[in-house]
């Protein structure tokens, strides 16, 4: 594979015994040989578009917390054979640092994720504002490949450009109006009607937008959001969805979000799902965070994630 400007993250494993292993032990470093379905690690250390976004800025500090807080889990004691089958197909690739190029990231990122799906593999993309989803996005325009985005978010994030720039909240406008055509759908969860400007609703369903309201939001709902849309799916998750008071280190908290119960029921779904081809998680900001509360969420959506991928093997 190409040369994406990785750097590989520090990450601190903790020594334990032959009997208390975390998954971190199982985890390749580096891209090495990718077989078809491998789960791969990416960390995108971005959060320009949220500032362009008139966010609060940090997000570009949440991947290598992260993927240090999911190291350290055990693996599911339940399902710890398959569970660990996974994790030992798991590569790390390190990160992608984006500074103020933000464009230029997000292609180094879209030809990683291009060169990851043509061999079949699975990405998981750790941010990063929402910003990172875009160059998720083109990884299927590098690809060829049509893709229908499912996304988990307090907001729709289909804003205008700014000065004719993207932003974190421009990304799924971005990709549906992008010039390869390759996005087919876009289905929204989690969003909150306080959130939201008639324009982006208007918008949203001139697109055809599949919607689902965060006060409405059920395991049921959540299901028909997951059904077949006849092409490839792309899975991302933005951590304000969740309320406040289980996510405080986001970008744009939420006094009124989903509960935990439903948040990591979405991951795990996504993960059990074959159609969903690759998954994003972004928004944490660690400068806002409570006792490293938000980073261990989402530390454990990615763990459920590859639960989900385990289960749907036994």
């Amino acid at each position: 594979m190409a040369d994406y400007g990785l750097s590989n993250p520090e990450i601190t494993i903790p020594v334990t015994t032959d009997d208390d292993p975390r998954c971190g032990h199982f985890i390749s470093r580096g891209l090495g040989r990718i077989k078809k379905g491998d789960p791969v690690l990416i960390g995108f250390c971005c959060d320009e578009g949220v500032r362009r976004n008139n966010g609060r800025p940090g997000a570009a500090q949440a991947p290598e917390l992260i993927r240090n807080a999911f190291y350290r889990l055990t693996p599911d004691p339940l399902r710890f054979y398959a569970f660990t089958h996974w994790l030992k197909r798991t590569h790390d690739a390190g990160n992608i640092h984006a500074g103020s190029n933000m464009e230029q990231a997000q292609e180094q990122l879209g030809r990683l994720v291009g060169d990851l799906l043509t061999a079949g593999a699975c990405p998981i993309v750790i941010g990063g504002g929402h910003e990172t989803t875009m160059g998720h996005f083109l990884g299927y325009v590098h690809a060829g490949k049509e893709v229908t985005i499912l996304n988990i978010d307090a907001h729709p994030d289909v804003r205008e450009n700014r000065d004719g720039k993207g932003h974190s909240g421009s990304v799924f406008r971005q990709a549906l109006e992008h010039e390869s055509g390759l996005c087919a759908g876009y289905r929204v969860a989690g969003l909150q009607p306080q959130a939201i400007a008639k324009s982006h609703l208007d918008f949203l369903k001139s697109r055809n937008a599949m919607i689902r309201y965060a006060y409405a939001l059920n395991k049921e709902a959540l299901d028909t959001l997951l059904e077949d849309s006849g092409t490839d799916m792309l899975m991302s998750m933005d951590m304000d969805a969740v309320d406040s008071a289980f996510a405080p280190g986001v970008s744009a908290p939420s006094s009124s979000g989903l509960s935990q119960s439903i948040w990591l029921h979405s991951a795990w779904s996504a993960g059990l799902n074959r159609k969903i081809r690759s998954f994003d998680l972004v928004e944490v900001n660690p400068e806002y965070d409570i006792d490293n509360r938000t980073v261990r969420l989402a530390a454990l959506t990615i763990w459920q994630f590859i639960r989900g991928r385990a289960e749907g093997t036994e």
